[in-house]
Protein backbone atom coordinates (compact mmCIF):
# COMPACT_ATOMS: atom_id res chain seq x y z
CA UNK A 1 0.00 0.00 0.00
CA UNK A 2 1.57 3.12 -0.90
CA UNK A 3 2.36 5.77 1.88
CA UNK A 4 -0.47 7.80 3.08
CA UNK A 5 -2.98 6.07 1.05
CA UNK A 6 -4.87 4.55 3.35
CA UNK A 7 -8.24 3.43 1.96
CA UNK A 8 -11.41 1.44 3.23
CA UNK A 9 -13.19 0.09 0.47
CA UNK A 10 -16.68 -0.36 2.03
CA UNK A 11 -18.86 -1.16 -0.77
CA UNK A 12 -17.02 -2.48 -4.11
CA UNK A 13 -15.10 1.30 -5.21
CA UNK A 14 -11.97 -0.09 -6.60
CA UNK A 15 -10.54 3.33 -5.97
CA UNK A 16 -12.80 5.17 -4.05
CA UNK A 17 -12.08 6.35 -0.56
CA UNK A 18 -15.03 6.27 1.78
CA UNK A 19 -15.89 7.30 5.28
CA UNK A 20 -19.07 7.70 7.85
CA UNK A 21 -20.07 10.74 9.49
CA UNK A 22 -19.17 11.39 13.24
CA UNK A 23 -21.27 9.79 15.55
CA UNK A 24 -23.35 11.81 18.31
CA UNK A 25 -23.08 11.20 22.27
CA UNK A 26 -25.92 10.76 24.15
CA UNK A 27 -26.10 10.62 27.97
CA UNK A 28 -29.29 10.77 30.29
CA UNK A 29 -26.38 12.13 32.74
CA UNK A 30 -24.54 14.13 31.14
CA UNK A 31 -23.07 15.83 34.04
CA UNK A 32 -20.91 12.85 34.93
CA UNK A 33 -20.23 12.20 31.15
CA UNK A 34 -16.29 13.06 30.32
CA UNK A 35 -14.27 13.24 27.27
CA UNK A 36 -10.86 13.95 26.19
CA UNK A 37 -7.84 13.66 24.05
CA UNK A 38 -4.79 11.36 24.58
CA UNK A 39 -2.31 13.66 23.14
CA UNK A 40 0.85 12.03 23.44
CA UNK A 41 0.84 11.35 27.09
CA UNK A 42 2.81 8.36 27.26
CA UNK A 43 6.07 7.76 25.65
CA UNK A 44 6.58 4.89 23.46
CA UNK A 45 8.40 4.29 20.05
CA UNK A 46 5.06 3.98 18.22
CA UNK A 47 4.72 7.66 19.31
CA UNK A 48 7.21 8.40 16.57
CA UNK A 49 4.88 7.48 14.06
CA UNK A 50 3.61 10.58 11.69
CA UNK A 51 0.13 11.19 10.58
CA UNK A 52 0.34 11.93 6.37
CA UNK A 53 0.10 14.88 5.62
CA UNK A 54 -1.05 16.47 1.79
CA UNK A 55 -3.70 16.02 -0.37
CA UNK A 56 -5.44 12.66 -1.21
CA UNK A 57 -6.77 12.66 -5.04
CA UNK A 58 -9.00 9.55 -5.84
CA UNK A 59 -9.94 10.02 -9.51
CA UNK A 60 -12.06 7.45 -11.89
CA UNK A 61 -14.25 6.21 -9.63
CA UNK A 62 -15.32 2.62 -10.16
CA UNK A 63 -17.89 0.48 -8.96
CA UNK A 64 -17.63 -2.95 -8.72
CA UNK A 65 -21.14 -3.13 -6.85
CA UNK A 66 -24.61 -3.49 -7.85
CA UNK A 67 -26.18 -1.86 -5.16
CA UNK A 68 -24.56 1.18 -6.54
CA UNK A 69 -26.98 2.80 -9.01
CA UNK A 70 -25.18 6.08 -9.89
CA UNK A 71 -22.79 9.15 -8.41
CA UNK A 72 -23.58 11.69 -8.69
CA UNK A 73 -19.94 13.15 -7.60
CA UNK A 74 -17.84 10.79 -10.13
CA UNK A 75 -15.13 12.65 -10.85
CA UNK A 76 -13.43 11.95 -7.80
CA UNK A 77 -12.56 12.46 -4.28
CA UNK A 78 -10.11 15.21 -2.85
CA UNK A 79 -9.01 15.45 0.96
CA UNK A 80 -7.18 18.61 0.76
CA UNK A 81 -6.60 19.30 4.66
CA UNK A 82 -5.03 16.67 6.11
CA UNK A 83 -3.82 18.79 8.99
CA UNK A 84 -3.17 17.38 12.85
CA UNK A 85 -5.72 19.42 13.67
CA UNK A 86 -8.12 18.14 10.92
CA UNK A 87 -7.03 14.63 11.97
CA UNK A 88 -7.60 15.14 15.53
CA UNK A 89 -11.17 16.45 15.23
CA UNK A 90 -14.14 14.34 16.06
CA UNK A 91 -17.43 15.89 15.79
CA UNK A 92 -19.75 14.96 18.85
CA UNK A 93 -22.57 16.04 20.57
CA UNK A 94 -24.69 15.56 22.97
CA UNK A 95 -28.54 15.72 22.94
CA UNK A 96 -31.76 14.41 24.56
CA UNK A 97 -33.67 11.96 22.01
CA UNK A 98 -32.73 8.68 19.66
CA UNK A 99 -29.05 8.90 18.18
CA UNK A 100 -28.04 9.63 14.54
CA UNK A 101 -27.08 7.38 11.90
CA UNK A 102 -23.57 5.77 13.18
CA UNK A 103 -22.46 2.32 14.03
CA UNK A 104 -19.48 0.83 16.74
CA UNK A 105 -16.93 -1.42 15.57
CA UNK A 106 -15.89 -4.84 17.33
CA UNK A 107 -13.67 -7.93 15.39
CA UNK A 108 -12.40 -10.71 14.30
CA UNK A 109 -10.45 -12.19 17.36
CA UNK A 110 -11.18 -13.34 20.58
CA UNK A 111 -9.12 -14.21 23.55
CA UNK A 112 -9.10 -13.68 27.44
CA UNK A 113 -5.84 -12.68 29.39
CA UNK A 114 -5.92 -16.43 31.24
CA UNK A 115 -6.41 -19.06 28.37
CA UNK A 116 -5.01 -17.17 25.18
CA UNK A 117 -5.63 -19.24 21.80
CA UNK A 118 -4.96 -18.09 18.20
CA UNK A 119 -6.90 -18.98 15.07
CA UNK A 120 -8.28 -18.31 11.84
CA UNK A 121 -12.16 -18.73 12.95
CA UNK A 122 -13.97 -17.55 15.93
CA UNK A 123 -17.39 -16.80 17.42
CA UNK A 124 -16.60 -15.79 20.79
CA UNK A 125 -18.78 -14.28 23.27
CA UNK A 126 -17.14 -11.80 26.26
CA UNK A 127 -18.71 -9.37 28.54
CA UNK A 128 -17.35 -6.40 30.70
CA UNK A 129 -18.54 -3.51 32.84
CA UNK A 130 -18.08 0.18 31.61
CA UNK A 131 -16.93 3.32 33.84
CA UNK A 132 -14.88 4.81 31.67
CA UNK A 133 -15.32 5.18 27.97
CA UNK A 134 -12.45 6.27 24.86
CA UNK A 135 -12.57 6.25 21.64
CA UNK A 136 -9.57 6.06 19.65
CA UNK A 137 -8.24 3.46 17.37
CA UNK A 138 -9.96 -0.22 18.01
CA UNK A 139 -10.98 -2.82 15.86
CA UNK A 140 -12.09 -6.60 16.83
CA UNK A 141 -9.98 -9.73 16.41
CA UNK A 142 -10.57 -13.09 16.55
CA UNK A 143 -8.48 -15.98 17.53
CA UNK A 144 -10.47 -19.14 18.65
CA UNK A 145 -13.32 -20.78 16.96
CA UNK A 146 -15.36 -21.81 20.06
CA UNK A 147 -18.66 -20.03 20.93
CA UNK A 148 -18.22 -19.27 24.44
CA UNK A 149 -19.98 -17.13 27.27
CA UNK A 150 -17.26 -16.07 29.75
CA UNK A 151 -17.81 -14.50 33.22
CA UNK A 152 -14.58 -12.26 34.26
CA UNK A 153 -13.39 -12.99 37.78
CA UNK A 154 -12.50 -9.65 38.21
CA UNK A 155 -14.88 -6.39 39.51
CA UNK A 156 -14.85 -3.01 40.16
CA UNK A 157 -16.71 -0.76 42.67
CA UNK A 158 -18.99 2.10 41.02
CA UNK A 159 -21.68 3.97 43.53
CA UNK A 160 -20.59 1.59 46.57
CA UNK A 161 -21.66 -1.35 44.41
CA UNK A 162 -19.14 -3.80 42.95
CA UNK A 163 -19.48 -4.61 39.31
CA UNK A 164 -18.42 -6.96 36.88
CA UNK A 165 -18.51 -7.97 33.00
CA UNK A 166 -20.71 -10.63 31.58
CA UNK A 167 -19.53 -10.83 27.96
CA UNK A 168 -20.07 -12.53 24.61
CA UNK A 169 -19.30 -12.18 21.21
CA UNK A 170 -19.73 -13.24 17.93
CA UNK A 171 -18.13 -13.09 14.58
CA UNK A 172 -19.09 -13.46 10.93
CA UNK A 173 -16.48 -13.02 8.87
CA UNK A 174 -17.35 -11.80 4.86
CA UNK A 175 -18.70 -15.05 2.89
CA UNK A 176 -15.36 -14.48 0.69
CA UNK A 177 -12.76 -14.45 3.20
CA UNK A 178 -14.04 -16.87 5.65
CA UNK A 179 -11.29 -18.99 4.25
CA UNK A 180 -8.69 -16.69 5.36
CA UNK A 181 -10.21 -15.43 8.47
CA UNK A 182 -11.77 -12.02 7.32
CA UNK A 183 -10.35 -8.76 8.64
CA UNK A 184 -11.75 -8.39 12.25
CA UNK A 185 -10.21 -9.21 15.55
CA UNK A 186 -11.24 -9.14 18.98
CA UNK A 187 -10.06 -9.98 22.62
CA UNK A 188 -11.05 -10.35 26.30
CA UNK A 189 -8.69 -10.42 28.92
CA UNK A 190 -10.95 -11.90 31.60
CA UNK A 191 -8.41 -10.84 34.63
CA UNK A 192 -8.15 -7.71 33.85
CA UNK A 193 -12.24 -6.87 32.90
CA UNK A 194 -11.05 -5.75 29.58
CA UNK A 195 -12.25 -6.03 26.09
CA UNK A 196 -11.13 -5.00 22.31
CA UNK A 197 -11.77 -5.00 18.58
CA UNK A 198 -10.03 -3.95 15.34
CA UNK A 199 -11.19 -4.52 11.83
CA UNK A 200 -8.42 -4.52 9.32
CA UNK A 201 -8.42 -1.90 6.00
CA UNK A 202 -9.19 -4.03 3.26
CA UNK A 203 -8.05 -1.96 0.72
CA UNK A 204 -4.51 -3.64 1.31
CA UNK A 205 -5.60 -6.59 -0.91
CA UNK A 206 -5.45 -5.08 -3.49
CA UNK A 207 -1.71 -5.16 -3.31
CA UNK A 208 -1.77 -8.74 -1.72
CA UNK A 209 -1.85 -7.91 1.97
CA UNK A 210 -4.02 -9.10 4.06
CA UNK A 211 -4.70 -6.54 6.75
CA UNK A 212 -6.73 -9.20 8.75
CA UNK A 213 -3.30 -10.03 10.26
CA UNK A 214 -2.38 -6.88 11.28
CA UNK A 215 -5.35 -6.34 13.48
CA UNK A 216 -4.99 -9.81 15.12
CA UNK A 217 -1.15 -8.86 15.75
CA UNK A 218 -2.68 -5.39 17.46
CA UNK A 219 -5.01 -7.44 19.75
CA UNK A 220 -3.15 -9.65 20.76
CA UNK A 221 0.04 -7.49 21.34
CA UNK A 222 -3.19 -5.73 23.18
CA UNK A 223 -3.55 -8.31 25.31
CA UNK A 224 0.47 -8.45 26.57
CA UNK A 225 0.18 -4.63 27.36
CA UNK A 226 -3.02 -5.11 29.55
CA UNK A 227 -1.24 -7.85 31.25
CA UNK A 228 1.38 -5.69 32.69
CA UNK A 229 -0.99 -3.03 34.25
CA UNK A 230 -2.22 -2.93 37.54
CA UNK A 231 -5.79 -5.04 38.29
CA UNK A 232 -8.95 -2.12 38.12
CA UNK A 233 -6.78 0.69 36.92
CA UNK A 234 -5.97 -0.83 32.97
CA UNK A 235 -5.54 2.51 30.73
CA UNK A 236 -6.51 1.75 27.50
CA UNK A 237 -4.95 4.74 25.44
CA UNK A 238 -1.20 3.42 27.23
CA UNK A 239 -2.44 -0.35 25.86
CA UNK A 240 -3.13 0.92 22.23
CA UNK A 241 0.42 2.78 22.54
CA UNK A 242 1.96 0.18 24.08
CA UNK A 243 0.60 -2.29 21.24
CA UNK A 244 0.71 -0.28 18.41
CA UNK A 245 4.57 -0.02 18.90
CA UNK A 246 5.06 -3.70 19.29
CA UNK A 247 2.92 -4.67 16.05
CA UNK A 248 4.75 -5.27 13.05
CA UNK A 249 2.81 -7.15 10.55
CA UNK A 250 2.02 -5.13 7.81
CA UNK A 251 -1.26 -3.73 6.84
CA UNK A 252 -3.69 -0.96 8.76
CA UNK A 253 -6.54 -1.53 11.57
CA UNK A 254 -8.76 0.45 13.48
CA UNK A 255 -8.84 -0.10 17.07
CA UNK A 256 -10.85 -0.10 20.59
CA UNK A 257 -10.13 -0.59 23.79
CA UNK A 258 -12.26 -1.00 26.77
CA UNK A 259 -11.68 -1.66 30.44
CA UNK A 260 -13.54 -1.72 33.27
CA UNK A 261 -11.68 0.26 36.07
CA UNK A 262 -12.54 1.53 39.66
CA UNK A 263 -13.76 4.61 38.01
CA UNK A 264 -16.40 2.66 35.60
CA UNK A 265 -15.50 1.85 31.98
CA UNK A 266 -12.74 3.52 30.49
CA UNK A 267 -11.95 3.46 27.09
CA UNK A 268 -10.23 4.54 23.68
CA UNK A 269 -11.21 4.37 20.14
CA UNK A 270 -9.33 5.14 17.19
CA UNK A 271 -11.45 5.22 13.70
CA UNK A 272 -14.58 3.97 13.02
CA UNK A 273 -14.72 0.88 15.89
CA UNK A 274 -17.00 1.86 18.89
CA UNK A 275 -19.65 1.01 21.14
CA UNK A 276 -22.80 1.60 23.01
CA UNK A 277 -24.18 1.59 26.21
CA UNK A 278 -28.07 0.70 26.40
CA UNK A 279 -29.83 1.39 30.02
CA UNK A 280 -33.41 0.77 30.55
CA UNK A 281 -34.15 0.03 27.12
CA UNK A 282 -32.76 3.52 25.98
CA UNK A 283 -29.34 4.29 23.91
CA UNK A 284 -27.30 6.43 26.52
CA UNK A 285 -24.16 6.37 24.63
CA UNK A 286 -22.40 6.15 21.53
CA UNK A 287 -18.86 6.66 20.68
CA UNK A 288 -18.08 8.91 17.43
CA UNK A 289 -16.63 7.47 14.55
CA UNK A 290 -13.36 9.44 13.71
CA UNK A 291 -12.91 9.23 9.64
CA UNK A 292 -10.58 11.52 7.84
CA UNK A 293 -13.49 12.08 4.51
CA UNK A 294 -16.72 9.28 3.77
CA UNK A 295 -15.10 5.63 4.15
CA UNK A 296 -12.15 7.12 5.33
CA UNK A 297 -11.30 6.00 8.95
CA UNK A 298 -8.40 6.86 10.90
CA UNK A 299 -6.27 3.73 10.93
CA UNK A 300 -3.07 2.44 12.97
CA UNK A 301 -0.13 1.14 10.92
CA UNK A 302 3.16 -0.41 11.19
CA UNK A 303 6.14 2.05 9.98
CA UNK A 304 5.59 5.59 9.97
CA UNK A 305 2.46 6.13 7.72
CA UNK A 306 -1.07 5.95 9.60
CA UNK A 307 -2.33 7.74 12.22
CA UNK A 308 -0.91 8.49 15.66
CA UNK A 309 -2.83 6.17 18.71
CA UNK A 310 -2.96 9.65 20.96
CA UNK A 311 -5.02 10.34 18.00
CA UNK A 312 -7.73 8.62 19.64
CA UNK A 313 -10.35 9.70 21.82
CA UNK A 314 -10.63 8.91 25.60
CA UNK A 315 -13.93 8.24 27.25
CA UNK A 316 -14.49 7.59 30.78
CA UNK A 317 -18.39 6.63 31.38
CA UNK A 318 -20.00 5.56 34.64
CA UNK A 319 -21.79 2.32 34.21
CA UNK A 320 -24.77 0.71 36.95
CA UNK A 321 -26.01 -3.10 37.15
CA UNK A 322 -27.88 -3.89 34.30
CA UNK A 323 -26.17 -1.79 31.81
CA UNK A 324 -24.88 -3.58 28.51
CA UNK A 325 -22.30 -2.78 26.52
CA UNK A 326 -22.20 -3.35 23.18
CA UNK A 327 -18.94 -3.30 20.33
CA UNK A 328 -18.76 -3.93 17.17
CA UNK A 329 -16.91 -3.57 13.82
CA UNK A 330 -18.51 -1.39 11.16
CA UNK A 331 -20.10 -4.69 9.88
CA UNK A 332 -22.53 -3.91 12.60
CA UNK A 333 -22.88 -0.23 12.95
CA UNK A 334 -23.31 0.23 8.87
CA UNK A 335 -25.71 -2.08 8.44
CA UNK A 336 -27.82 -1.40 11.90
CA UNK A 337 -29.23 1.42 13.55
CA UNK A 338 -29.09 1.63 17.31
CA UNK A 339 -32.31 1.53 18.01
CA UNK A 340 -32.39 -1.63 16.06
CA UNK A 341 -29.43 -2.64 18.18
CA UNK A 342 -31.17 -1.44 20.90
CA UNK A 343 -34.90 -3.50 20.43
CA UNK A 344 -32.50 -6.78 19.96
CA UNK A 345 -30.92 -6.28 23.17
CA UNK A 346 -33.92 -5.53 25.15
CA UNK A 347 -35.72 -8.02 23.69
CA UNK A 348 -32.89 -10.42 25.01
CA UNK A 349 -32.67 -9.42 28.49
CA UNK A 350 -36.51 -9.61 29.02
CA UNK A 351 -36.09 -13.63 27.61
CA UNK A 352 -33.20 -13.82 30.28
CA UNK A 353 -30.82 -14.65 27.47
CA UNK A 354 -27.32 -14.37 27.93
CA UNK A 355 -24.69 -11.95 26.43
CA UNK A 356 -23.52 -14.61 24.27
CA UNK A 357 -26.99 -15.35 22.39
CA UNK A 358 -27.61 -11.72 22.25
CA UNK A 359 -24.18 -11.20 20.78
CA UNK A 360 -25.19 -13.86 17.74
CA UNK A 361 -28.82 -12.01 17.72
CA UNK A 362 -27.42 -8.83 16.92
CA UNK A 363 -25.13 -10.15 14.30
CA UNK A 364 -27.75 -12.15 12.58
CA UNK A 365 -30.03 -9.58 12.17
CA UNK A 366 -27.28 -7.33 10.78
CA UNK A 367 -26.06 -9.52 8.07
CA UNK A 368 -29.73 -10.16 7.20
CA UNK A 369 -29.71 -5.86 6.24
CA UNK A 370 -26.22 -6.12 5.01
CA UNK A 371 -28.16 -8.65 2.15
CA UNK A 372 -30.94 -6.47 1.64
CA UNK A 373 -30.45 -3.93 -1.22
CA UNK A 374 -34.14 -2.58 -0.91
CA UNK A 375 -33.80 -1.71 2.94
CA UNK A 376 -32.30 1.90 4.25
CA UNK A 377 -29.15 1.58 6.51
CA UNK A 378 -27.15 3.58 8.27
CA UNK A 379 -24.05 2.77 5.46
CA UNK A 380 -26.23 3.71 2.90
CA UNK A 381 -27.70 7.07 3.96
CA UNK A 382 -24.03 8.36 4.79
CA UNK A 383 -23.58 7.51 1.33
CA UNK A 384 -26.23 9.62 0.00
CA UNK A 385 -25.05 12.17 2.48
CA UNK A 386 -21.47 12.02 0.39
CA UNK A 387 -23.29 12.67 -2.88
CA UNK A 388 -23.77 9.05 -4.17
CA UNK A 389 -26.86 6.83 -5.15
CA UNK A 390 -26.47 3.86 -2.97
CA UNK A 391 -29.96 1.22 -1.59
CA UNK A 392 -29.26 -1.40 1.13
CA UNK A 393 -26.66 -2.70 3.13
CA UNK A 394 -22.90 -3.22 3.16
CA UNK A 395 -21.79 -7.21 2.94
CA UNK A 396 -18.54 -7.02 5.40
CA UNK A 397 -17.06 -8.94 8.44
CA UNK A 398 -19.34 -8.37 11.48
CA UNK A 399 -18.02 -8.62 14.74
CA UNK A 400 -19.63 -8.12 18.02
CA UNK A 401 -19.13 -8.13 21.62
CA UNK A 402 -21.51 -8.10 24.22
CA UNK A 403 -21.26 -6.84 28.00
CA UNK A 404 -23.73 -7.49 30.84
CA UNK A 405 -23.07 -5.00 34.05
CA UNK A 406 -23.67 -7.24 37.02
CA UNK A 407 -23.01 -7.22 40.46
CA UNK A 408 -20.61 -9.38 41.48
CA UNK A 409 -21.08 -11.89 44.36
CA UNK A 410 -17.11 -11.62 45.55
CA UNK A 411 -15.74 -8.99 48.00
Amino acid sequence: MPSGFLVKLNFGFTTAIIARNSASLLSNNPARFSVKRSLGAYSMAASSSKPVFGDVHIDDIITTCGNVLEFSKPSGVYFADRSRATCLKACMRMRNGELPNSRLICGYSSFDASNFVLGPFSKNFHTMPSSQFSAGAARDVSFDGNSREEQLANSTVVSGQTLKLLSGSCYLPHPDKEETGGEDAHFICADQQAIGVADGVGGWADVGINAGEYARELMSNSVSAIQEEPVGSVDPAKVLEKAHSSTKAKGSSTACIIALTNEGIHAVNLGDSGFMVVRDGCTVFQSPVQQHGFNFTYQLESGGSGDLPSSGQVFTFPVSPGDVIIAGTDGLFDNLYNNEVTAVVVHAVRAGLGPQVTAQKIAALARQRAQDRNRQTPFSSAAQDAGFRYYGGKLDDITVVVSYIAISNKV
